[in-house]
């Protein structure tokens, strides 16, 4: 079989917390820095705009009913959130256009009043492929994000591939897996705000269970991003500088093994040329949505819109 080579890059940075224009301003920078390591697919961490709210596992207030600062820090993130379509969602359709890339960025989205945890594919026109809100904000985060729905549970065509993604706890969530290797998905996208041991299991079971290959992008946070609104007290006298995110990056193969990384706790882009012609050598050992699956027994129905 021909070689069909992807070339992926997970940017594992920290962005400007709770500053829409500044992150953008960042995320072309990396965005630059990727494509000049001759990318096809660059890959952002979860919420990466404007930031991931590490403080709701921090801040020891967090969950108090009307607490002022929690709502003062909510309409300051409402600010700094995503339309789409916007403003914001052009430039970052500007930037995938310029770099020629398909650029795949975790955002906060505002959609009327409720904010979203939601997955933006575009392609190196600058076409907007995919949009993909989370179906279950998870425990804390709950105070922030609405519920998503299935119309983005998509795989999607683009230049680097056949591209399907997840955030976060999405990856325990077993027909929402189903419903992507269904598709024939050859890359996904793993979102996370940073990936942890157990994180990095349910990466790598994502690609040995779909036959795929698996972009895993983890943030970076230090102390100092956290906001003033909800003060979070210092653990064993720590600093500023000090990171409370700390990425794990890894781009991993259809058999489950690491091509790169995982890498923590520093500024990085992490590039590896996935061999999609790989996928059909592991298909003869597991194939979830053909040979080892028993559609006369299981039936997964999907309902899509928003």
């Amino acid at each position: 079989m021909t070689a069909r080579i992807v070339r992926a890059a997970a940017v594992q940075a920290a962005p400007v917390m709770l500053d829409l224009a500044a992150t953008l301003v960042r995320l072309d920078d990396w965005t630059a820095r990727a494509a000049a390591k001759n990318a096809d697919l660059v890959v952002f961490p979860e919420t990466w705009i404007p930031g991931y709210p590490a403080w709701l596992d921090l801040a020891p207030d967090a969950a108090r009913f009307g607490h002022d600062g929690a709502k003062r820090l909510f309409a300051r993130l409402f600010e700094n959130s995503v339309e789409v379509p916007g403003p914001a969602a052009d430039t970052i359709a500007g930037i995938a256009r310029t770099h020629q890339v398909t650029l795949v960025v975790g955002v906060h989205e505002r959609a009327g009043r409720s904010l979203y945890n939601t997955m933006l594919v575009f392609g190196p026109d600058g076409s907007i492929r995919n949009r993909h809100r989370k179906l279950i904000p998870t425990y804390g985060e709950r105070l922030i994000w609405a519920q998503g729905d299935g119309d983005g549970l998509r795989v999607v065509e683009t230049p680097a591939g056949r591209l399907g993604g997840l955030i976060c706890w999405e990856h325990w969530m077993p027909l929402a897996r189903q419903a992507l290797h269904d598709q024939q998905e050859e890359i996904h996208v793993a979102l996370w705000p940073e990936i942890k041991e157990m994180y990095q299991v349910a990466s790598r079971h994502y690609a040995f269970e779909g036959r795929c290959f698996v972009v895993a992008a983890g943030s970076i946070q230090r102390r100092a991003d956290l906001p003033a609104e909800l003060p979070v007290p210092p653990v064993n006298g720590d600093g500023p500088g000090d990171l409370i995110v700390a990425g794990g990056s890894a781009i991993i193969g259809p058999a489950g093994q690491y091509l790169v990384g995982p890498v923590y706790g520093e500024e990085t882009i992490l590039v590896a040329d996935l061999d999609l012609a790989e996928i059909a050598r592991e298909s003869l050992l597991l194939d979830v949505s053909g040979h080892y699956s028993r559609p006369d027994v299981f039936k997964l129905e999907v309902s899509r819109g928003r």
